[in-house]
């Protein structure tokens, strides 16, 4: 679909409603180009008016040069097995963490199936789970629980290699660690497609760029200066590859595009389910602040599980920890929107729980050791009116951002 089948789209849409959508699509012989299979669909544009965003939330994602930690520590009367440290890979690589952790414990625990595990987001939920399903009693300690935790401000994409070591620092074989992570939280997330409210789904991914994409392709990310270790060349045969859209064959205005598909995480739904499950299988939740190791002492278990994410910085004093910043503007959502784009230096992924609009400027370096937690109503607003621009410029209305 060219620019003017597009424009000529977005007509229908105004004076038809998007019933009128269905005598526009990709699927045409006047592009021999691309294979019918791999035709690019209507795609309905993000309303991207700054009144619609409904929230702007801030996460500081907790990263380790050397990679998750995963080892065991005394405390006192008490084992812990540490569940923290994924960077921008803590829902991606949950399960496979926690399986690790959850493995750990039980095996520290001996006979003893009454574990505690610290912390209520993407890595405690799935290590309580976990526990549960090898015959454990698990009681999860918090002082927040989804949708308040750090991962529910996640960006919500499958992006298992994202800030997860540096290359320099990673321990000898933690490649291999992490292939086992990605492979059994890759098969774990395929069990929850097709549930009700989509807490997990495929959905397309466009890259767009006037550059030559050897100079500017988002997902190659290997010209930033910190040195963050890449491993999704060990899981190319469950990745897909991405493929490029020949002019004519699609409606962005930039020289080149490409598309791949990969897998996104409502995190609403998914939280929800996630702990109604743990609850519905006896766990239980006890609302608790620690401040400090030694106040693990008061608690009944002897083996706890530690999944506290960026908070393990301030309570374990872990200063391995630096700190990533970075900021969502959330449109609301748009139920036939269900794609994402990434254009200079816009991250877009359309969520049933909400539109993520990211900004950054220096890709996965954005944020870089900036631990303020304020959200910047002036970054949010900027990140929809380029937005809105990059759809004006696909219909050469020259509009302009709308406020």
């Amino acid at each position: 679909m060219n620019r003017r089948d597009f424009s000529e789209t977005l007509a229908a849409m105004a004076g038809l409603g998007l019933a009128g959508c269905a005598r526009k699509t990709a699927l045409s012989a006047r592009v021999p180009s691309l294979p019918v299979y791999d035709a690019v669909p209507t795609l309905i544009p993000i309303r991207a008016h700054e009144d619609r965003i409904f929230r702007i939330t801030v996460c500081l994602r907790p990263f380790r040069a050397q990679g998750p930690r995963l080892d065991v520590e005394r405390v006192g009367e008490k084992l812990v097995v540490h569940n923290y440290g994924h960077g921008g890979s803590g829902w991606s690589l949950s399960w496979g963490s926690s399986a690790i952790a959850a493995r750990k414990a039980l095996e520290s625990a001996g006979g003893n199936r009454d574990v505690g595990v610290i912390g209520c987001g993407a890595l405690g939920l799935t290590s309580a789970l976990l526990l549960q399903r090898a015959g454990a009693r698990v009681t999860i300690y918090a002082k927040e629980r989804p949708p308040e935790v750090r991962s529910s401000r996640a960006t919500g994409s499958w992006t298992p290699d994202s800030r997860v070591a540096l290359t320099a620092s990673a321990a000898p074989g933690f490649g291999a660690l992490w292939e086992e992570m990605a492979r059994s939280s890759f098969a774990m997330y395929q069990s929850y497609l097709g549930m009700p409210g989509n807490p997990i789904e495929w959905t397309d991914r466009y890259s767009l760029s006037d550059p030559a994409p050897a100079a500017a392709q988002p997902e190659r990310r290997d010209s930033e200066p910190i040195g963050f270790a890449r491993y999704q060349d060990r899981i190319a045969d469950i990745t897909p590859r991405s493929i490029e859209l020949p002019p004519g064959t699609h409606p962005f205005p930039t020289k080149y595009a490409r598309r791949n598909s990969s897998m996104t995480f409502n995190v609403a739904a998914y939280s929800h389910l996630l702990m109604s499950d743990f609850l519905i299988a006896g766990g239980k939740i006890e609302p608790t602040e620690f401040h400090s190791p030694t106040e693990l002492s008061g608690l009944p278990q002897k083996v706890l599980v530690n999944a506290t994410g960026y908070g393990a910085r301030s309570l374990w004093k872990d200063e391995s920890i630096t700190p990533v910043r970075g900021q969502i503007a959330w449109l609301i959502p748009q139920p036939d929107v269900n794609y994402g784009l990434n254009f200079g230096n816009l991250n877009i992924l359309a969520r049933r729980d909400g539109i993520v609009v990211q900004s950054s400027e220096q890709g996965e370096a954005s944020g870089w050791k900036d631990e303020n937690e304020t959200s910047d109503r002036g970054e949010a607003n900027r990140a929809v009116q380029a937005l809105a621009a990059f759809y004006d410029r696909m219909t050469g209305s020259g509009a302009g951002a709308r406020k």
